[in-house]
């Protein structure tokens, strides 16, 4: 079994933080990983991506070719469409359906929505209201993959809770917990 992930989003929101985390859970489970990551002025709300390559086999590359992606897991609903070229047609995006308008020339809301609307398969949601309302507003990031927890397939959704304990368990209890609690709500979602 294989699922090949692209990670994309702006410099800031938490890219990275998903990536550790299904890292940890692959390398928890024994399953194989290779991972590349592309920081494009990040610290400037640049473009953010990742190639997540899991499988029960050999990888002997970390990039994912172009339409070889099952899962487009984004934070930002244009740079979702920035890597079509690597969905597979079967593949799914998982987005946030909230823009972060970081450039002057950011496109149309209603076009950019309507062409995500227009993939075979697409799940969308305001993110951010769903992490204020799980009472973490910084843990968007976590309840995207929540969200995209029933599509990554390879890790069950229980891995990936386990593994978010491991990488924030530094940070104490309080904010495990608050994690935890933005995913689960990212996983209720994704179910309704």
């Amino acid at each position: 079994m294989k699922k090949d992930i692209i990670l994309c989003g702006v410099g800031g929101q938490g890219i990275l933080s998903i990536a550790t985390i299904i890292g940890e859970a692959a390398t928890a489970a024994g399953i194989n990983l290779k991972q590349a990551e592309v920081h494009g002025m990040s610290q400037r709300g640049g473009d953010v991506q990742s190639n997540l390559r899991l499988s029960t086999e050999c990888i002997y590359s970390d990039l994912i070719p172009q339409a070889g992606a099952d899962v487009v897991i984004s934070m930002e609903p244009m740079e979702a469409l920035r890597y079509l070229p690597y969905l597979s047609e079967t593949g799914t995006i998982v987005t946030s359906s909230k823009p972060f308008i970081n450039i002057p020339n950011y496109p149309d809301q209603e076009a950019l929505m309507a062409e995500l609307d227009a993939m075979p398969s697409v799940v969308k949601l305001d993110i951010e209201s769903v992490a204020k309302d799980a009472g973490n507003a910084r843990g968007a990031n976590m309840v995207l993959l929540g969200m995209a927890a029933p599509h990554i397939g390879i890790l069950s959704v229980e891995q990936l809770r386990n593994a978010i304990a491991v990488i924030f368990a530094r940070k104490g209890e309080t904010i495990v917990e608050a994690n935890l609690k933005a995913f689960d709500s990212g996983v209720a979602a994704s179910k309704n």
